[in-house]
């Protein structure tokens, strides 16, 4: 029986509720019947126990709290509740042996994954794929192109609306990582692709009416916003008073493609499209959780050139189109690393395969957390194939991860293109609502009552001008700028 976190209410005081019993009876033949139905049974509250409680229990950074990893303002449980936990926890480890001796299969009773270490050969396993995840694809920017893909897609096939995306633009797909699969440190991913037509009729009524070009003033704290842009640029205005103008577009931008924001004790920012170097405009941005001895650090923002901060290693093949191109935006690949300084283990790399090419990457001992997100055409990891605007998730534990362009054998490929996030889970826990990411409900509160007082500075409207909105910067400023 499954067993859903949504499902379980929050359990009694110690002092309230009354212990958990188990019956353990003899292997008697005769009463095989009668000891099958209390197995069962036994199985089911043991599943019902391991599903509500902790993973991980630690108290040392925050005696406060004891939460799931992630986002686990769901699931909490003050320190009132810890007592209540060990009783059970102690049943468990006594029940347990028992127990096992009347399972007939592995997913009798929860197992945990078996790392290499335990493992009689010496040699780690290959990296594969655990489980492949496709969110959903919102249109915006400009609707009506998101609402023909919808269409079409459901007429021609998914992989056909992938490609008239990418051709059109019009919508919007955001990763909402879950804790029910490891993805710490990393939070949130969102692929953007849009278009802005100066000859769009409508455009003029929805920038001014319904959603305008951008993303206004907004507050964050206790995270990093990495964003990535593919296609076009953005314009960023902030309470520390900085403004920047990076995007794929050399003319323009130059190589500054990759803007990196530690918001840290909290800043409040402005992302608008740049639609003066580009109609079309492409982007990731990715929410990276930080250590919690980090979570109130200076804010600041730094953009990325690549070649210089971010290193491009490019292997041929045997044949001249057979090759791979990897960007490293953050962490390393082979002996290629990039100069960010990332406040946790994590790698992100993004991967261009030709057709009939392999890829290979010695992921680290401590990335126990990796995922690919496929932008483009499709590839295979194992036995698995990933298909394009789809979300692989990779399992704990291996070392060397072999990928290959699965459409090496049609005569239509083309180019496989995906983002590699790789990293060491925090083992920390999270509380995440709106724009802040903390370590606790009270900590978010926290986040927002310091909004509110201005502490982060004041929004601005977009429409003021640079002096304008300088002006405005200097009156109300963010006051965790350089503090130490």
């Amino acid at each position: 029986t499954r067993i859903t976190h949504s499902s379980i209410t929050r359990p009694r005081s110690a002092a309230t509720r009354p212990p958990l019993q188990y019956s353990i009876v003899n292997y008697d033949k005769s009463s095989m019947k009668l000891q099958f139905i209390i197995l069962t049974t036994a199985i089911q509250i043991l599943s019902c126990t391991h599903a509500f409680l902790p993973p991980s229990i630690s108290t040392k950074k925050n005696p406060q709290i004891i939460t799931r990893p992630r986002y686990s303002h769901k699931y909490e449980y003050n320190t009132a509740d810890q007592d209540a936990f060990r009783p059970l926890q102690k049943q468990q480890k006594r029940h347990h042996c028992a127990l096992q001796l009347y399972a007939t299969s592995r997913n009798t009773i929860p197992q945990e994954e078996e790392s290499p270490s335990q493992s009689k050969s010496t040699n780690k396993p290959r990296r594969t794929i655990s489980n492949i995840q496709k969110f959903a694809r919102l249109p915006v920017w400009p609707a009506w192109n998101g609402a023909l893909i919808f269409l079409l897609g459901k007429v021609f096939g998914e992989e056909t609306a992938a490609k008239l995306e990418d051709e059109w633009g019009g919508r919007v797909c955001p990763n909402f990582f879950s804790d029910d699969i490891q993805t710490s440190p990393f939070i949130m991913l969102v692929h953007h692709r849009h278009s802005f037509a100066p000859w769009d009729p409508l455009r003029y009524f929805q920038r001014n009416f319904i959603l305008q070009e951008g993303f206004p003033a907004h507050p964050h704290r206790g995270f990093i916003t990495v964003t990535y842009c593919l296609k076009g640029g953005m314009v960023h205005r902030d309470s520390l008073g900085v403004k920047q103008r990076y995007g794929a577009e050399q003319a323009v931008h130059g190589k500054k493609d990759v803007q990196w924001l530690t918001t840290g004790a909290g800043v409040l920012h402005e992302e608008m499209w740049d639609v003066e170097s580009s109609q079309d405009q492409e982007l990731y941005q990715l929410w990276l959780n930080v250590p919690s001895r980090h979570k109130l650090d200076d804010p600041k923002v730094e953009l990325l050139e690549e070649g210089t901060d971010m290193p491009i290693v490019v292997q041929e093949g045997d044949d001249d189109d057979e090759h791979v191109i990897t960007k490293v935006i953050a962490g390393s690949y082979g002996s290629a690393r990039a100069s960010i300084e990332t406040l946790s283990d994590v790698t992100i790399l993004h991967v261009q395969m030709q057709p009939g090419s392999t890829w290979k990457h010695v992921m680290s001992e401590s990335h126990r957390t990796g995922v690919i997100y496929m932008r483009r055409g499709s590839i295979t990891v194992g036995s698995q194939r990933v298909a394009p605007h789809h979300t692989a998730y990779l399992n704990s534990y291996g070392d060397d991860l072999i990928v290959l362009n699965s459409d090496d054998d049609d005569a239509d490929a083309g180019e496989a293109d995906f983002l590699l996030l790789s990293g060491a889970p925090l083992e920390e826990p999270v509380a995440a609502r709106g724009s802040m990411v903390m370590n606790a409900p009270m900590e978010i509160e926290q986040a927002y009552v310091d909004y509110q007082a201005m502490k982060m500075g004041a929004p601005w409207d977009p429409t003021l001008t640079d002096e304008e909105w300088q002006k405005h910067v200097e009156q109300y400023p963010s006051i965790y700028k350089n503090t130490r």
